[in-house]
């Protein structure tokens, strides 16, 4: 199975460097989370580049209960992630023939010095962070099927990550009440989803404690402190390249960006 996984990848890491999108799974799905994160602990050693933060994204029922986890993880690059002024709309590629999506979230950012230890209420998970931002999570993989195909092939590819867009800081979040922010999502004008964060399980917070238990648990050290995109507030929403999508959070602002083609360099 070692090779098995190191070879899928392998395979996927070379479809991102190459920026081109893959017809099928390359190699054997894996069927339970912990093989997709074997390929993807695999894919990070042989990818290299420096991972500024984490994804987290939700399992749905009954998925959720047969796989043993509601939630799951994927690093997202330093490389792509974009910190905006408010106005600012930047370009953030996509693979066109594979899968791309434009999600709402707040992204939590954990304190550099953090010793480890999972916080178990959210008082504690507070305590870690220093910073809480709006933003956008740009979904994408080489892999049409990448969600359609079931949680541990998602994990396989880096949760589905492709980049993050980090919006204005969220005033107040020391105390902030994030269930009392109503989040929505627009393409090309058009609204695609609105909701808060009462529908995400535990929230934000229990997002962080998930992300820092999966770390733990996989012997990742980010006590260099680390971006948590917490979840899809309004859902996953399907993007093509030459869309605008916009994220507001009511009282806090707005965060942009367009959806172009990723292409080789």
């Amino acid at each position: 199975m070692t090779d098995t996984a190191k070879a899928v990848a392998e395979a996927f890491v070379t479809a991102r460097r190459e920026k081109r999108a893959l017809d099928s799974y390359p190699g054997q799905a894996p069927t339970d989370l912990g093989g997709g994160y074997a390929i993807q602990d695999f894919a990070l050693a042989f990818d290299g580049r420096e991972v500024a933060g984490w994804k987290v994204g939700k399992i749905n029922p009954p998925l959720d209960g047969q796989l043993g986890a509601n939630r799951l993880a994927g690093p997202i690059f330093t490389d792509s992630v974009v910190t905006v002024a408010a106005g600012e709309s930047p370009e953030m590629p996509v693979f066109a023939d594979g899968f791309a999506a434009g999600e709402a979230e707040f992204l939590l950012h954990v304190a550099a010095g953090w010793d480890g230890t999972v916080p178990q209420d959210d008082a504690a998970t507070r305590a870690v962070l220093d910073a809480v931002h709006i933003g956008i999570e740009v979904a994408s993989s080489p892999y049409p099927r990448i969600n359609a195909d079931g949680p541990p092939v998602t994990v396989s590819d880096y949760g589905n990550n492709y980049g993050m867009v980090i919006g204005p800081v969220l005033e107040g979040w020391e105390t902030i009440d994030f269930n009392a922010i109503t989040v929505r999502l627009d393409i090309d004008g058009e609204t695609a989803g609105e909701a808060t964060t009462a529908t995400m399980l535990d929230g934000p917070l229990g997002a962080v404690r998930f992300l820092l238990g999966n770390l733990v648990a996989r012997g990742i050290d980010c006590s260099g402190g680390t971006w948590v995109s917490t979840g899809a507030v309004t859902g996953v929403h399907e993007v093509v390249p030459g869309q605008q999508v916009l994220a507001t959070f009511a009282g806090h602002g707005t965060v942009a960006c367009g959806i172009v083609a990723a292409k080789p360099a």
